[in-house]
This record gives C-alpha cells, structure tokens and sequence, in this order.
C-alpha cells in the first residue's frame, strides 16, 4: 500500500530527480552516454544505498552504458551520472569510457573513393 502512495498512474513517480540525488548534480568530468558501468563481483555492502543505486548494481551485472541504465532504470540521465559515481567512490561499480575512433588514412579514404568512381 505505501508504494502507491509514491507512485500516480497519470504523472508516474512522484519522486523528483532532486530529491534521489539529494540536490546534487554531475560534475563537469561526468560520464558521457556511452560510458560503461560494470558492478564489481563481490559482497556490496547495502547500507546507505537507495533503491535507485540498487537497481543499477543489479542491471550492471554485465556492462551497460549510462543511457541504457537511465532507460532500464527510469531516471533521468543527469541523476544516473551522479548515482554512478557514488558507486564509483564506494567501489561497488567501475566504469569505462569508450575509446575514441581512430580517423581513417586520408590515402585509404582517396583510395575508396576512386574505387567507387570506377564502379
């Protein structure tokens, strides 16, 4: 019954994204979309987290990106960002940014190019 209360069928959750991240917002040095989140094996000790941070130690049993946890999780990205990183400090999660794509050789690009011109 005390679910319900937290919860309106119309408006959705009647928890704001303030109140699970107490306020707080991403650091300028936050994960991008594409970032990895990986829950580290092992015994994670569940006091101080709130269901929000559980859920994610939950999804990211196997590697997931910060925007495929906010959809799973149905937070805004922002406090998805900022709930990660707690789990980062405590060590319960480590996380990845994806490495940047090398540009292709220009001589490669002029090569493909004058292989399409000759089709």
């Amino acid at each position: 019954m005390a679910d319900q209360e937290w919860y309106d069928e119309a408006a959705g959750p009647l928890v704001r994204p303030y109140a699970i991240t107490r306020g707080r917002i991403p650091t300028e040095a936050a994960m991008d979309v594409a970032t990895q989140v990986m829950a580290i094996r092992g015994g994670q000790d569940p006091v101080g987290l709130t269901p929000e941070h559980l859920a994610i130690l939950e999804l990211c049993q196997r590697p997931l990106s910060v925007a495929e946890v906010a959809a799973y999780v149905k937070v805004p990205l922002a406090v998805v960002r900022v709930l990660c990183t707690d789990l980062v400090e405590r060590g319960d999660v480590i996380v990845r940014s994806p490495q940047p794509a090398k540009a292709p050789d220009r001589q490669l690009l002029q090569a493909v190019l004058h292989g399409l011109n000759n089709l």
